[in-house]
């Protein structure tokens, strides 16, 4: 048994996992992983989630904790030599306001209560940033590494830390707490999970200002703007009445998703009944020994539109045969095969070395020693298209690496179908209706202090543009409301460069979507950070976030510091016509307007018939003259208008793009 003051590590009691044990007379504090104190006896002492070991509090600004005790039980807290008195209500909550602090830590903070003690420890007082948004805000480091394995190899900073909000919904009112979360520090293993934008905000910020750095993740993939609203904002806006009222109906969506989880499972089982590559008593189309000589043939990598696959949906089987050398059975190898629609199995020599189950991972597949041998070698994909066209998405590395060797995979792979299906619909999914997000996963914040708020999201709404501009305005003023700050900072990123015809989208929605977070500048104390030249045609989730970190930071240098940079490109202010051609005006043109890499391309004019043609532009000074012998008498122009401008090239001298525009007389 264990004397009084003693502490146990990691000890089990109880059912759950104990971090530590103190006894104070007859009663015992138990804290769980969570950082909750659990009170043997009277008393339940805890905190919320977020206010946990090694939080990042933001500086100097007034700050509030809460948590749970003993309905109305007397507190009292120390931190940084101050003592304060609090008492809990009748329901046993309980808040603590805490005075402006300076940057600086370790600190500890102790409550003690009539009955018991919480201490969180390793506090750090800097700045905290909100992160939010869809998949390209959440995407981690670890899919990243393409570009910043180096960079990131032995990355260790206990000054920056992240809190990742656990992904969850609730559509039934605005949650009081999360149902859990830690802070978690840079080191060379947890840095993989930061959100990669997120990290290199932090990552810059504190070499700049040497304080400590707090990322809230509150970031879902795929979600829309909409579910970041709560009901009384969203119901506000007209147009959702039906959807909320069905969502608060107790397990509604639950009902559905349950419904459409079963059909998903019961296509995947016919699927592997009916494909004929796993069909018992007969070789699979995985082995090496399989004959496929009378198989037919395609390139890799190809999008199977124009061919006998367009609207195919089930399983296709692709293999291919690869010569290695001795001592192949000894290495790892990394198998890339760039991007795979639908989904994959992808086995070598029979053996599966990767499954990936959507279309928008790169697929690379660790080889073990040992699968690979001497000579020849079976590589076969098991393809599954569900509900969109098939293939291999171009432009991206297919190679099989074995330290510095690497074998070309592109080009004639053989092919046969194995099983053949309906189109399976596309799932519900909670995190693209209204207020589910919201509720429970920033209405849990609600009194949390931030420096600011970084947001990249838009891609989920592009199939409705014209919406979004009042949707990110009133999400702006509604989440300055909700933290209690009316000119809380909001940074945000515009969508980058993108082919959609991958998404079944109408041709210029993101050029819509981008207009219409052009627009959002409007609102006082925002900024945008444009992208159109670091995106990936090819990829919704282009790896390059450092450099969009980077403008992110200079706009938090500017509008938050007050400091005397440029951070923003070139921005259309207005235009005039003379002589056949358009003289256009801009802002942040910097120390200078500047074509990168040769004359200025992507400027198209219209007449008053509307229709565009490409045309010439030359800067002129602080103005670009734009002209086309097609259009006598120009009426209209625009700029980078497109889904996927790729190389557009109107930068300001200090390296910033222009954000893409359109404007008329």
């Amino acid at each position: 048994m264990l004397n009084t003051a003693q502490t146990g590590k990691a000890a089990q009691e109880g059912g759950f996992l104990v971090q530590e044990i103190i006894f104070l007379g007859r009663n015992t504090l138990c804290r769980d992983i969570e950082g909750c104190v659990v009170m043997a006896g009277d008393s339940i002492l805890s905190t919320a989630p977020i206010f946990s070991d090694g939080m990042v509090l933001q500086r100097g600004v007034p700050l509030r904790l809460w948590g749970k005790a003993s309905p109305q039980e007397e507190l009292q807290a120390s931190f940084r030599g101050g003592v304060f008195s609090f008492q809990s209500d009748a329901e046993g909550s309980w808040q603590l306001d805490l005075p402006p602090q300076e940057p600086g830590g370790p600190f500890e903070l102790t409550i003690t209560g009539q009955n018991g003690q919480k201490v969180i420890r390793d506090i750090l007082i800097g700045d905290v940033w909100l992160l939010a948004g869809q998949s390209n805000m959440e995407l981690p480091v670890a899919r990243t590494l393409d570009l910043y394995t180096e960079e990131v190899q032995g990355a260790e900073n206990p000054m920056i830390r992240q809190f990742r909000v656990p992904i969850t919904h609730n559509f039934q009112g605005p949650q009081t707490d999360l149902p859990k979360g830690t802070w978690q520090a840079v080191t060379p293993e947890s840095v993989l999970e930061f959100s990669a934008l997120g990290y290199f905000f932090a990552q810059v910020h504190y070499a700049r200002y040497q304080v400590p750095v707090g990322l809230v993740l509150t970031a879902v993939g795929g979600s829309r703007i909409e579910t970041w609203l709560s009901e009384e904002v969203i119901s506000g806006l007209g147009g959702y009445e039906d959807i909320v009222a069905k969502l608060k109906q107790p397990g509604y969506l639950d009902a559905i998703m349950h419904g459409e989880l079963r059909e998903y499972v019961a296509w995947q089982k016919e699927l592997d009944a009916k494909d004929q590559g796993l069909q018992p008593g007969q070789i699979p189309w995985n082995s090496p020994e399989l004959d496929d000589s009378e198989w037919d043939t395609m390139v890799v990598p190809k999008i199977w539109k124009g061919t006998e696959l367009e609207n195919f949906h089930g399983s296709v089987w692709l293999r291919r045969e690869v010569e290695r050398g001795e001592g192949a059975g000894e290495r790892e190898a990394l198998l890339r095969l760039g991007a795979i629609v639908d989904a994959d199995e992808t086995y070598i020599n029979g053996v599966r070395v990767g499954k990936t189950e959507y279309k928008y991972p790169p697929r690379k597949y660790q080889v073990p020693p040992g699968v690979l041998r001497p000579g020849t070698n079976t590589i076969a994909i098991r393809v599954i298209i569900n509900r969109d066209t098939g293939g291999f998405v171009e432009r991206k590395r297919y190679v099989l690496e074995m330290g510095s060797e690497q074998v070309d995979l592109s080009g004639e792979w053989k092919y046969k179908v194995g099983g053949t299906m309906e189109l399976l619909p596309r799932l519900t999914r909670a995190h693209r209706k209204p207020s589910g997000m919201y509720n429970a996963m920033i209405a849990p914040l609600r009194g949390c202090a931030f420096r600011g708020v970084l947001w990249y999201q838009g891609e989920s709404n592009a199939h409705a543009p014209e919406q979004y501009h009042n949707l990110l305005k009133t999400l702006i003023a509604h989440w300055r409301e909700e933290f209690g700050c009316p000119d809380l900072p909001f940074l945000y990123v515009q969508l980058p460069n993108f082919d959609t015809s991958s998404e079944g989208l109408v041709p210029g929605c993101w050029a819509l979507l981008r207009e219409a977070q052009l627009e959002a500048l409007e609102v006082p104390n925002t900024a945008m950070a444009v992208t159109i030249d670091i995106g990936e045609a090819n990829d919704l989730h282009p790896q390059n976030k450092k450099d969009i970190a980077l403008r992110l930071s200079l706009a938090a240098r500017r509008l938050i510091f007050r400091e005397d940079v440029v951070d923003q490109g070139p921005l259309f202010k207005r235009l005039e016509r003379e002589n056949g051609a358009l003289l256009l005006y801009f802002t942040n043109i910097g120390s200078g307007l500047r074509a990168q890499g040769g004359e200025l391309t992507w400027f198209e004019v219209c007449g008053a018939n509307g229709i565009f043609h490409p045309a010439k532009a030359q800067i002129e000074g602080e103005t670009i003259r734009v002209w086309s012998a097609e259009v006598p008498e120009p009426q209209g122009v625009r700029y980078a208008w497109h889904d996927n401008p790729e190389g557009a090239n109107l930068y300001n001298e200090e390296g910033l793009p222009a954000s893409p525009f359109r404007a008329s007389l």
